[in-house]
């Protein structure tokens, strides 16, 4: 097959879908790589190490969407690639489609084949090429938080672990999956005062048990997030439901019942955020305040540390891509169930549940591709 890697153009992001290392596995497997010219540099790959691997190194953009079958990014293709992508082209990266119609209607026009790598879904309902951007991105909200709640910066002025004699800052976090978990370890290990909130009694019973002692769980529901919205100091929305929309746990109204300064992070913005009140930012202008209350919603959070983000991501990309590159995408994933679930929009038809449900659009049954 032919594959390839296009510098991402996504504001601030850094990353790159395929380090050097992934360029000779896929070498060795006789599949032939295209990279963009400079497409690895932000993530600390030059040209050099990709043409010593096997890869070719290509000018433009323009030329490695037209000479590939197979493209492998990072981010979701932006308004001046959807014309770059062509009928039957393998697009294997994150899509987050129901965030976005337009990127949707976009890819549905294109005649592509888009396989997500949010949607790739194991058996006990993880989310394998999701994991290691959520555990970046968790990680990372408690650094950006404790930053933004500094008074310069439009903070409530506080220190995250505070010092002796002077309380810590209170950290709320919505959800306890990857992000919620990596931030609560985070924060917890700052010194903070932290509490988990979580519908899943069994998840908080595991949080309770592997946590320190300075982090709390409590049940998730409207009137406990009201109630702690009015002391917390910085509040992670870390929930996501797999390939849909976000659901708004923290409504417009309850800003008025933070304290000014209070920070918000929303880790869910790629799925339309967890916080009425978000809109996607950019690491060059990634806050605005509503109503006194700092928000951080930056979309490709791990794109800030690219040299760590890339190599999380293509250690579990990789053998995905491979997958698809020696069997063809309809063989890989009738294959490969957890593969199967990545499929989201096949040759203009969506695939995938949740993309349908958030634009009512038909359904087709993605089998029906693979026979």
């Amino acid at each position: 097959m032919i594959i390839g890697v296009p510098k991402e153009i996504k504001n601030n992001e850094n990353r790159v879908g395929l380090t050097p290392a992934g360029t000779m596995e896929l070498v060795k497997h006789g599949h032939t790589v295209f990279i963009q010219q400079n497409a690895g540099l932000q993530s600390g790959f030059e040209d050099e190490e990709y043409t010593k691997a096997g890869g070719k190194i290509l000018a433009t953009i323009e030329e490695v969407y037209q000479t590939a079958e197979m493209i492998i990014k990072v981010k979701e293709p932006i308004e001046q690639e959807y014309i770059l992508i062509k009928k039957d082209q393998l697009v294997f990266t994150y899509f987050h489609f129901a965030s976005s119609e337009p990127l949707t209607k976009a890819m549905i026009d294109s005649g592509s084949v888009c396989v997500s790598y949010e949607t790739v879904e194991d058996p006990d309902r993880s989310l394998p090429l999701l994991t290691p951007m959520s555990e970046v991105a968790g990680r990372m909200s408690i650094q950006q938080g404790a930053k933004y709640l500094e008074k310069p910066l439009k903070g409530i002025g506080i220190l995250l672990g505070g010092v002796p004699g002077v309380a810590p800052a209170k950290v709320l976090v919505l959800g306890g999956g990857v992000v919620g978990t990596q931030a609560a370890k985070m924060a917890a290990g700052m010194g903070a005062d932290v509490t988990i909130l979580d519908i899943s009694i069994k998840r908080l019973r595991y949080l309770d048990d592997v946590m320190s002692a300075n982090v709390n769980t409590e049940f998730s529901n409207e009137h406990n997030i009201r109630k702690h919205i009015k002391t917390s100091d910085l509040i992670i929305g870390g929930v996501l439901i797999p390939g849909a929309k976000a659901p708004k746990l923290i409504t417009r109204d309850m800003l008025k019942e933070m304290r000014p300064g209070t920070v918000l992070v929303d880790v869910a913005v790629d799925q339309g955020g967890c916080f009425e009140t978000t809109k996607p930012t950019t690491h060059q202008d990634p806050v605005y305040i509503i109503d006194d209350v700092v928000h951080y919603s930056v979309a490709n959070m791990p794109g800030a540390v690219p040299y760590t983000s890339t190599l999380a991501l293509t250690n579990v990309t990789l053998p995905y891509a491979i997958q698809l590159a020696n069997k063809g995408w309809k063989k890989a994933c009738a294959e490969n169930e957890p593969l199967k679930k990545g499929l989201n929009v096949i040759n203009g038809d969506v695939v995938y549940p949740a993309i349908s449900e958030a634009f009512n659009l038909p359904l087709e049954d993605v089998n029906g591709y693979l026979k």
